[in-house]
């Protein structure tokens, strides 16, 4: 329940509520749409996406704690995976078709891409490394599960004050950290040039 006693959109859902069905696909039709049409090229194949989202979030509509995030976060989380569990099995058996010369040229842009993507990643990775142990737990709840910053105070047993402290401290070394790391590449690629 919200703070103000009323029933959350899901717990409504869980609870049998039609109208609740309603209701969610009004507030969250536009994010999962978003989200589907990130995820698939085709019209199509996000239009059928969305409604495997929504089939999941009103089958898992009883698992949603308010006291550990958002109904935002919880349904933005059980796109993503529904989408990546689409890009997989549609990565197991791929499309055939023809392709052209301009086909080949973004494939090497999406290449590069990628590339550029992995390379990303591993800096951010190498940045998380040197958090402290408290902000590595805050940052991974918080960002990766989706937990509010109540939830991880509950969690770690950590004052609510310390978490958003160790939250806060840890986003601005990691835009310092990504910073840094880019300035020092730019310098040596302006010395290899």
């Amino acid at each position: 329940m919200s703070q103000s006693g009323e029933k959350s959109i899901l717990e409504r859902i869980a609870s049998g509520d039609q109208q609740a069905v309603s209701d969610c696909l009004d507030r969250y039709g536009r994010l999962v749409w978003f989200l589907a049409t990130r995820y698939n090229k085709r019209h199509a194949d996000a239009e059928d996406a969305t409604q495997e989202i929504f089939m999941e979030i009103w089958k898992n509509s009883g698992r949603f704690q308010s006291t550990l995030g958002s109904e935002e976060t919880f349904i933005t989380m059980i796109a993503r995976r529904r989408l990546i569990d689409r890009c997989r099995r549609a990565s197991v058996q791929p499309e055939t078709m023809q392709l052209t010369a301009d086909d080949a040229e973004l494939s090497d842009l999406y290449v590069e891409d990628q590339a550029e993507l992995t390379d990303e990643a591993m800096k951010a990775s190498e940045c998380l490394r040197k958090l402290s142990e408290e902000q590595h737990q805050v940052i991974t709840l918080s960002i990766q599960q989706g937990v509010s910053h109540d939830g991880i105070s509950r969690k770690l047993g950590m004052p609510l004050g310390t978490v958003k402290s160790y939250a806060r401290r840890a986003l601005l070394q990691l835009r310092d950290c990504m910073s840094r790391t880019v300035m020092v590449l730019n310098a040596a690629e302006g010395n290899v040039r």
